[in-house]
């Protein structure tokens, strides 16, 4: 007896089941488009918060600083840098030396959380696929199911013959919801585990920042 491939179940499916596996391929296809978008942007922006902490550490004073925070412009400890400089910048400018230390943590968390809200932007979608696409494979399932006992009923035959080519039919969705949500969980986990750890070093770096700015402005 020949083997029937996933290929010729889809031929043989109904419009319901399509359309389901379209809206799981939809949901498949934006989340591996941002599971390799995610994956260049934080090995890119990891590559450069290494490279600008090298330098601000070598640095003399926040002015020396800056230069490094124009050389790593991917990194998100610069755009920290630069919300905690600016503020710096304002109180030497007023005052002569740094009067506020409060207000340049604020600045300096203000960054950060600006920083990890840009990149955390699309990882919902990774959540939303890898939650959403089992039950969307369940329910074309489901339906398909329904189809094939009703069809079979109406034929008036009860042989496993008669049922397993819908049966077939139908669990290709549940395959194709899976499919689409394991990727998007294991990368959603993944990505999230970097991003947290890009976070503690932000917090560490508004630490030697504030270090840096003492020793460069304060009498």
């Amino acid at each position: 007896m020949s083997q029937v491939s996933v290929l010729d179940l889809l031929k043989e499916a109904s419009p319901l089941t399509m359309g389901v596996l379209l809206l799981l391929l939809v949901f498949s296809v934006f989340s591996w488009a941002i599971i390799f978008s995610k994956w260049n942007s934080l090995r890119q922006a990891r590559t450069a918060d290494g490279g600008f902490l090298r330098a601000f550490r070598n640095a003399n004073g926040l002015e020396a600083a800056v230069a490094a925070g124009k050389q790593f412009r991917q990194a998100p400890l610069t755009a920290v840098f630069v919300f905690g400089f600016e503020e710096v910048d304002r109180q030497v400018r007023k005052r002569g030396t740094i009067g506020n230390k409060l207000a340049i943590e604020r600045s300096l968390q203000l960054g950060i959380s600006e920083e990890l809200a840009r990149l955390e932007r699309n990882m919902s979608w990774l959540a939303t696929t890898a939650s959403v696409s089992p039950f969307i494979g369940l329910f074309g399932t489901v339906l398909g199911i329904i189809d094939s006992f009703n069809s079979l009923g109406q034929a008036g035959s009860a042989s496993l013959r008669a049922v397993a080519p819908g049966m077939s039919e139908a669990l290709v969705a549940t395959a194709a919801g899976l499919a689409a949500a394991i990727p998007a969980a294991i990368f959603y986990n993944h990505f999230g585990h970097v991003i947290r750890e890009m976070g503690a070093r932000m917090e560490d770096f508004s630490l030697e920042f504030l270090n840096l700015a003492e020793r460069t402005f304060e009498d």
